[in-house]
């Protein structure tokens, strides 16, 4: 389902933003109500399936959330939307998560269970990291800019105009940076057959 930006939602986000700012509990309130879910899909979406952590999106949207709470009485708009000062805390949070799992060398086991477990078997789990690797290498080739309006319109679902203001660009710069990058991977693809086998 498209999601589209609605001026006066903007408009109300803002209103909500600087009246939590003053201190009102419920306008906090229905901040955080419209950024959690955001804030999920973005980490999801930066979080592979070859993640080793025992940290989950969920978890990181929630050190997300208490980071927003923390830093909302010192903000200030300087010109920028209030979704890119989240998303900028959203991206900290995430590249600490992948900072700590790399240097975590433990792998969590839950309990040997007493029946077979529903779960992916061992190479369903082999080749969804595979293809999520695949998936990462061929982004690698993209500039961050391509990266991370891919990563907010595919893996989040932003619109455009919800893309650029997170980002800080117009929603014309967003839709053609997302069609040159989408362009660059379509030719990646075409051009070693390796990229498609992994993929399909």
């Amino acid at each position: 389902m498209k999601q589209t930006v609605d001026v006066d939602d903007r408009d109300d986000l803002d209103r909500q933003v600087d009246r939590a700012i003053s201190g009102d509990s419920r306008a906090l309130d229905i901040v955080l109500a419209r950024i959690h879910p955001i804030v999920v899909r973005y980490c999801r979406s930066r979080l592979s399936a070859g993640h080793r952590s025992s940290v989950t999106p969920d978890d990181i949207a929630q050190e997300v959330c208490m980071a927003v709470i923390t830093a909302l009485p010192s903000y200030r708009r300087e010109g920028r939307p209030f979704l890119a000062f989240v998303y900028g805390i959203c991206s900290h949070k995430v590249a600490d998560a992948h900072r700590a799992a790399g240097r975590s060398r433990s792998h969590l086991v839950a309990e040997v269970p007493e029946t077979i477990s529903p779960d992916w078997n061992p190479e369903q789990l082999a080749v969804q990291g595979s293809v999520s690797r695949t998936v990462l290498d061929l982004l690698g080739h993209l500039p961050e800019v391509q990266r991370e309006i891919l990563r907010l319109r595919v893996g989040v679902g932003l619109s455009a105009e919800q893309t650029a203001e997170a980002l800080g660009m117009t929603a014309g710069a967003v839709r053609v940076a997302q069609h040159r990058g989408l362009a660059k991977l379509r030719t990646l693809m075409a051009g070693d057959a390796g990229w498609s086998e992994q993929l399909l």
